[in-house]
């Protein structure tokens, strides 16, 4: 049975603290293989292994559905130190 990027969406919004999420269907809309970032408070302190563990444990039913699952997580500050820096490389270019 596929998982819809509601059901993920739903997951994790219903637990974490989530200021940015970005869910990637990479199978072309089968709903078997899923990327996501998220960016929540509750983050903060973690390592990124305690992260991508929270995050697994939350969604495990539904990735026991699915061939593959990626994810990167980071802080609020994390994320907008990226986003600055992906600015100034753009503007670089």
């Amino acid at each position: 049975m596929p998982v819809s990027q509601t059901d993920l969406e739903i997951a994790l919004k219903n637990v974490l603290n989530v200021s940015h999420l970005e869910i990637t269907d990479t199978s072309s809309g089968c709903g078997e293989n899923y990327s996501i970032v998220i960016v929540s408070a509750s983050f903060e302190g973690k390592t990124t292994l305690a992260r991508h563990r929270l995050v697994n444990e939350l969604l495990k039913d539904q990735i026991a559905q699915m061939h593959a699952f990626s994810q990167k997580t980071y802080t609020p500050k994390q994320w907008s130190d990226l986003q600055a820096k992906e600015a100034a490389d753009a503007t670089m270019t």
